[in-house]
């Protein structure tokens, strides 16, 4: 188990590096937008490129911070029920969730996505837009996402059987989300 955990740890750091770089993107994309959108005001000048560059750019932040989304405890999931459960009772959820129902996805995508992302690569395929960017890059991007995501998928069940066998505390316990809203705060308090 310590080797699986420390395989874990490294598929951790690495989504992690990645994960905190790639909110960068958002930032250039704000910028790319926003250069776009002046240039087309004042000089009446506008490109598909830009408007591209920027989808291109919000969409590689998207995918490739998937896996940190993961890796942080914070993608969606139903705290209504979720939350009525005990912790153990909430890693089997997760453990199940991970095997059944995230592993299978993002593996089928990865399947599919290889043959998509060669063939766009292979034939140089291009934007429909005039003065459109090259597509395989996004597509790359996609692929990128989903293998992240699933080197995270494997991490997060290696954590969860091991946190269950009581091999490693919980990194993440759980706090749900509506907490501070439950605290109920006595009525003297409002009227000091």
């Amino acid at each position: 188990m310590q080797a699986l955990l420390g395989l874990s740890r490294l598929i951790d750091r690495i989504t992690e590096i990645i994960g905190k770089s790639v909110s960068w993107l958002i930032l250039l994309a704000v910028l790319v937008s926003a250069g776009n959108a002046v240039v087309r005001k004042v000089f009446n000048v506008s490109s598909n490129a830009w408007l591209e560059a920027q989808w291109y750019l919000f969409g590689g932040a998207f995918m490739l911070a998937a896996a940190y989304t993961l890796a942080q405890n914070e993608h969606i999931r139903i705290d209504v029920v979720y939350g009525h459960f005990s912790r153990r009772v909430q890693h089997w959820i997760d453990l199940l969730g991970h095997c059944l129902f995230l592993m299978p996805f993002v593996l089928l995508m990865i399947y599919f996505l290889i043959p998509y992302v060669r063939m766009s690569y292979a034939s140089g395929e291009m934007s429909s837009s005039a003065g459109g960017l090259i597509i395989w890059p996004a597509k790359a991007i996609l692929l990128a996402g989903f293998l992240l995501l699933a080197a995270q998928g494997v991490s997060e069940i290696i954590k969860k059987i091991a946190i269950m066998r009581g091999d490693m505390d919980d990194p993440t316990p759980y706090v749900p989300t509506h907490a501070p809203l439950d605290m109920e705060t006595p009525v003297e308090e409002h009227r000091a």
